[in-house]
């Protein structure tokens, strides 16, 4: 419960830093309406939102204990062709979470140095200093990211305990000075909030900010685990809900008035403990900037497995399962997070647009779980409309309210725009590759395969050569495959392999099945790989050779005359056809202009050869001209024939 404090509570946790802050605003007044409705909205928010919907429902849509939106969808994908795109989405707005987190939490942490004496004028909400500390202390958390959080990952559950202590104690104080604010559980003052208060509809927008983070529960289940979840949450939620009691009560004590730059969060912690308060939410802050941030790792790695981004290189630095370290993206989310503290400045600018990226990901999630309740768990259609039509309501409603307020800010919408972009074109152009490719029976080139690996007067390109292939049917194989073993090149060898790595539903899953197609010739290896697990071919095929030697289940034997018998390294041939647009096609607008950007980013990404960890002293790439349509027959017409005479006069 101590390591689910500090890797799953520390986005949600932060949230008390922001939340009043954002829902008062510079221009209204204190008043019992505004903050006790405000208060039971947070209330109902936290019950209904995070409690119901991600603690007790969608927490159970577990993928072998693994959750996330691709964990998700993975469970409902074949029961609709379209459920890609809400996952898409949905990856698209956490990975915008990813980068407004860390300004967000680290720039309202910092600036609560304004209330110290000491930093009085020097730190303030947008000023130069605050957003260059801001900066330097994101920077170093993006740069440490490369060594692995196991060095500090042992402090992150005692900060957490240490954050949530702080905010029950501080909350509660103020409680017992005002216990008038405990009338706040009774939803009428959220209903008189919303109704009757001036613009009290769209102050939602700053009240659901109480609920971001609660994605990052579903998404971290599997490094805790459900119930560890669940039950840390008893105490996350005592604490938040007395902490947001305890502003309140701050700020029924200051009707009247307004609240001029102060910060409640802040305001209730005597001065004497301002300092070490303004220590422990930045602490607070910077374990809830690299939960994202690891999250932001696991989320492109699994995009990366299901054809949605651009195959990148991947690390991991440590020997912990799990944790992963991705170069690329790393520096893309410092970038993000760098140009959204110098473009917005201060945390109160920031609010807007992380709650309405933060819901955008939570309507995806409900789309989702709509399919996860009907199709996969069968409940009944009048029940599962029910609870949706709930979460639709609360989501809906607050997208809204937040989406009014980014309009005058829109480039980070165009940012998201471009990575659900990246996403979308990703996966349609793999599609439409993959759908003109042709495949044809093994059986078909069975005499033929015997007779050129039979053949001595040719020269031997490897005792075993292995070629990487998508097709599901184990007794087919790409006609391109076939190709450049009978035609381009003519390569003989004693065994061909044909290897198919298959992603499966599950997250771990390392298993493999042998078929031999033709005796001691032939052979087809069927890798099935987790969807979270990395496909290192040139390791998983050798592991495979050395236990069917190690069972005698193939004759190697008299192959390796100079070779020491169990060392196959230096005797396997990987050969890669690599496809590429010939430019023959002919094809739609639509297709065309898809096909164009997919081949334009793949430029950028990591070779088939590096994406399938072979190694390069034994692969061969092949550019394979690939003809996604047939161009139209060409109006050539022939209009003479001259015939010379020897003496070249006609």
């Amino acid at each position: 419960m101590l390591v689910t404090l500090g890797i799953v509570f520390g986005d949600i946790g932060t949230s008390p830093l922001y939340v009043f802050k954002a829902v008062v605003g510079e221009t209204n007044a204190i008043s019992e309406q505004l903050v006790l409705g405000a208060l039971s909205c947070i209330f109902w928010t936290l019950a209904l939102q995070t409690t119901f919907k991600y603690i007790l429902i969608t927490l159970r849509a577990d993928n072998r204990g693994e959750g996330g939106v691709f964990s998700l969808y993975t469970l409902v994908r074949r029961f609709g062709k379209w459920v890609w795109l809400p996952a898409i989405i949905g990856a698209a707005t956490l990975l915008a979470d990813g980068i407004l987190t860390p300004p967000i939490s680290v720039a309202s942490a910092i600036e609560g140095l304004a209330g110290v004496e000491a930093f009085a004028g020097i730190i303030g909400p947008g000023n130069t200093t605050t957003i260059l500390v801001v900066v330097a202390i994101i920077s170093l958390l993006f740069f440490f990211q490369r060594f692995g959080t196991k060095v500090v990952g042992f402090a992150f559950g005692p900060i957490m305990l240490v954050w949530f202590t702080m905010l029950l104690v501080l909350g509660m104080l103020q409680v017992m000075h005002t216990p008038h604010v405990l009338l706040c559980l009774n939803p009428m003052y959220a209903v008189d909030l919303l109704t009757k208060y001036p613009g009290g509809f769209w102050l939602l927008g700053a009240v659901f900010l109480c609920t971001t983070g609660a994605e990052g529960l579903y998404n971290d289940m599997g490094h805790c685990g459900r119930r560890n979840i669940q039950t840390t949450w008893i105490f996350v939620k005592t604490a938040l809900v007395a902490n947001y009691m305890g502003q309140g009560a701050w700020l029924l004590q200051h009707q009247g008035m307004l609240l001029e730059g102060r910060n409640p969060f802040y305001e209730v912690m005597p001065q004497w403990f301002l300092l070490t308060g303004v220590g422990i939410a930045t602490l607070a802050a910077i374990v809830a900037c690299q939960a994202v941030i690891s999250g932001s790792f696991t989320l492109i790695n699994e995009a990366i497995t299901l054809n949605f981004w651009p195959r990148v290189r991947v690390k991991f630095p440590t020997l912990v399962r799990g944790q992963i370290y991705i170069p690329s993206v790393n520096w893309l989310l410092w970038a993000g997070c760098v140009g959204v503290m110098f473009y917005f400045r201060s945390s109160g600018n920031m609010e807007a647009a992380y709650g309405f990226f933060i819901v955008v990901a939570m309507l995806m999630t409900t789309v989702l779980l709509f399919g996860y309740l009907r199709y996969v768990r069968r409940l009944h259609l009048a029940l599962v409309l029910l609870v949706m039509g709930i979460f639709f309501t609360l989501e809906l409603a607050n997208f809204v309210a937040n989406a009014v307020k980014i309009i005058h800010r829109p480039w980070l919408v165009v940012a998201v725009i471009l990575v659900f972009g990246i996403m979308f074109t990703w996966y349609r152009a793999r599609k439409i590759v993959n759908r003109f490719i042709e495949f044809v029976p093994l059986t078909k080139y069975a005499q033929a395969l015997r007779d050129v690996s039979a053949d001595r007067d040719l020269p031997k390109f490897a005792t075993h050569l292995v070629y990487l292939t998508k097709a599901n049917d184990p007794t087919h194989v790409e006609s391109q495959i076939i190709n450049s073993i009978m035609a381009r090149k003519v390569k003989r060898a004693e065994i061909y392999w044909f290897v198919h790595v298959n992603y499966t539903d599950e997250p771990y899953t390392m298993e493999y099945r042998v078929t031999e197609l033709i005796d001691d010739k032939v052979i087809r290896v069927d890798f099935d790989l987790g969807f979270r697990v990395q496909p290192r071919v040139n390791l998983l095929f050798r592991r495979v050779l050395e236990e069917l030697d190690a069972d005698h289940e193939l004759n190697f034997r008299n192959k390796y005359e100079s070779i020491k018998k169990g060392d196959f390294h230096t005797d396997i041939c990987y050969v890669l056809t690599e496809r590429v647009l010939s430019v023959e096609n002919e094809f739609s607008v639509r297709d065309n202009f898809i096909l164009d950007v997919y081949y334009s980013v793949k430029k950028l990404a990591l070779s088939d050869r590096e994406a399938m960890g072979l190694d390069p002293n034994v692969t061969v790439v092949e550019h394979v001209p690939l003809v996604l349509q047939a161009a139209r027959e060409i109006p050539l017409k022939r209009v003479s024939m001259t015939r010379l005479g020897e003496d070249g006069i006609g």
